[in-house]
């Protein structure tokens, strides 16, 4: 099993406040789960994260990461949502707060 950080994307563009952060947390699941999104086994969600509609999603294999960050666009897309959200899907990296802050303030 390779090193969590290996296994981790972090999400940017997630609609704050739209839906309690538990519910928000199973969507993101979901969206990272299904094939259609080049998606795989999901071993945890984190969310909400110390910066507003910011997520960090941990695969159960390293392979799945790669395919993820390949996608073009994910468009996060529900029934509780009153439209889609593109994301911004990103390598985990150690320094991860300055990280989080540049991908915020770059537009989606």
């Amino acid at each position: 099993q390779a090193a969590k950080s290996a296994r981790t994307v972090v999400i940017a563009g997630i609609p704050d406040g739209l839906l309690h952060d538990d519910v928000m947390a199973d969507i993101l699941m979901i969206h990272f789960q299904k094939s259609k999104n080049n998606g795989g086994d999901v071993e945890e969600v984190m969310y909400p994260t110390m910066t507003k509609g910011v997520a960090c999603v941990t695969f159960e294999d390293e392979e799945v990461v790669e395919r993820v960050l390949k996608k073009d666009e994910h468009r996060l897309e529900d029934r509780r949502l009153s439209r889609y959200y593109p994301l911004k899907v990103t390598r985990y990296c150690e320094n991860v707060s300055s990280f989080i802050i540049y991908l915020v303030v770059l537009p989606l």
